[in-house]
């Protein structure tokens, strides 16, 4: 598989992934997608952190050049584009619960998504099959 990003710091896969997907803004991204269920360039936009325009610009092209998402025309608004999670993108669920989890041990005013999870009742597979089908659902 080819990535836009051809150098590495070394051929530690946790390296590799901090170099993907470890800036501050590219996890929340794919959150939005997979838990809030964003897909716009606004949306994203008036996500609670407050990321600019031009850092979401950046990160939306450069999820997609690695592939984790996908941009399409919205389905009913010819003037936006439309993201969505790829295979590789949807891959990162199990990730974004343990760092849910990890976080909400540690400060218990971020645990609401972790109960909310908790409330559908499924254990993790079935967790990670449920969002992954909600995420799939939108495309």
């Amino acid at each position: 598989m080819s990535h836009a990003n051809t150098s590495r710091r070394s051929d530690c896969p946790i390296a590799y992934s901090l170099e993907l997907i470890g800036d501050a803004w590219s996890l929340l991204i794919i959150r939005d997608i997979v838990f809030a269920g964003k897909h716009t360039f606004g949306e994203f936009l008036a996500s609670g952190e407050g990321i600019a325009r031009n850092i979401l610009a950046n990160r939306l092209a450069r999820l997609e050049a690695e592939g984790l998402i996908v941009k399409k025309p919205h389905p009913s608004d010819g003037r936006k584009d439309w993201y969505a999670a790829t295979e590789a993108g949807l891959e990162l669920i199990p990730v974004l619960l343990e760092l849910s989890k990890w976080g909400a041990r540690r400060e218990p005013e971020t645990a609401e998504t972790i109960r909310w999870l908790e409330e559908l009742g499924l254990d993790r597979e079935n967790l990670i099959q449920y969002l992954r089908d909600k995420a799939l659902a939108k495309k």
